[in-house]
């Protein structure tokens, strides 16, 4: 089994941005997390981090080409924003998760909306860095099946 664990805008700042609302741990912490979880279920992963929207497309279309099983995403701001991540997504057919490290069903109203929410098989939201955990087994339960 192949996953990709996509993260999007700035969130190569963890640990130093808006620590009250994202936390402390840095995004080098969570991406070893995020490898030694995998790695304990047997899963290959790829971690992949851009603030660049077309990135984030073009990895989401790699894993089709490539083959990958499944994707974690946490879309960052382009969750509210992006009609292109949510195409790409929707174009590939992978199984998905969305992660959120807060609740933004809980912040601003402009944050409430995702336009990828309604193309994933679950949403995993306000559970920190370990809400990334928490997706991967969702995903993995998933592809399992």
């Amino acid at each position: 089994m192949k996953i990709l664990v996509l993260n999007g805008p700035n969130l190569n700042m963890l640990g130093i941005r808006e620590p009250a609302i994202y936390g402390r741990t840095s995004y080098a912490d969570i991406e070893k997390a995020i490898k030694e979880k995998c790695a304990a279920l047997g899963v290959d992963c790829e971690v992949v981090q851009s603030n660049h929207e077309g990135t984030l497309v073009d990895e989401i279309q790699r894993a089709y080409h490539e083959r990958f099983d499944g994707i974690v995403i946490n879309p960052a701001a382009y969750t509210h924003t992006s009609v292109a991540i949510a195409d790409a997504i929707k174009a590939v057919s992978l199984p998905t998760v969305e992660i959120h490290l807060s609740d933004p069903d809980t912040r601003e109203a402009f944050r409430h909306v995702s336009y990828i929410r309604p193309l994933v098989i679950d949403t995993v939201k306000g559970e920190g860095w370990q809400g990334y955990l928490h997706a991967i087994d969702i995903l993995y339960a998933h592809i399992s099946k």
